[in-house]
């Protein structure tokens, strides 16, 4: 079933989508969270998910089976509600389990790397998986990681504007950022093949 007109342009969002449909276009996570509260789908685990719990609903899948597939997210959000460190800390700190990127560890890290330091993915992941190692093991993946760090990483597929960007730029070194909003406008307007379902 098309839900969209003839002209090719993007259909608003509705209980008449397909699965299929819906991800033949861009939405923005705000948009795809209303969507799923007014369809009384779960919002949480991110906009990968939140879309594939969006598709299985349109397509009828049963609400048991929709609502389950966020049930880690859930888990790791009740992991991360436990103890947390809290200043003043120092390099013999222990992170214990569920620690966050916190405005305390920010501050430390800080003091004792310098104002470059920033959580990049590679200190989120170490933070978060981290438990039963010390603060002072954390500066020092820091300093390991760093040459790795430099190198371009993958953008996640949520981040889909960001990822065009940085393909567009390496095509376009010159372009200037308007030319490379209007390139991402348009991209986002047009539909494309949603993938396996």
């Amino acid at each position: 079933m098309r839900t969209n007109d003839e002209s090719g342009a993007r259909p608003a969002l509705s209980r008449a989508l397909t699965g299929d449909e819906l991800a033949r276009w861009y939405w923005t996570l705000a948009e795809l969270t209303a969507f799923a509260r007014d369809l009384g789908v779960p919002r949480g685990g991110g906009k990968e998910a939140l879309t594939e719990r969006l598709r299985a609903a349109l397509d009828g899948a049963p609400p048991a089976l929709v609502g389950a597939q966020p049930a880690a997210a859930g888990a790791r959000r009740a992991r991360g509600t436990g103890r947390q460190l809290a200043a003043p800390v120092d390099g013999t700190s222990v992170i214990p389990e569920g620690q966050r990127c916190s405005q305390v560890l920010r501050e430390f890290f800080r003091r004792e790397i310098g104002p470059a330091f920033h959580f990049d993915a590679f200190m989120r992941q170490f933070v978060a998986e981290g438990a039963g190692l010390t603060l002072a093991d954390a500066v020092a993946h820091w300093h390991a990681t760093r040459a790795e760090a430099a190198r371009p990483q993958e953008i996640g597929a949520q981040f889909e504007f960001n990822r065009f960007l940085r393909e567009w730029h390496a095509a376009h070194p010159d372009g200037p950022r308007a030319e490379a909003v209007r390139a991402w406008q348009d991209h986002r307007s047009r539909p494309r093949d949603p993938g396996p379902g």
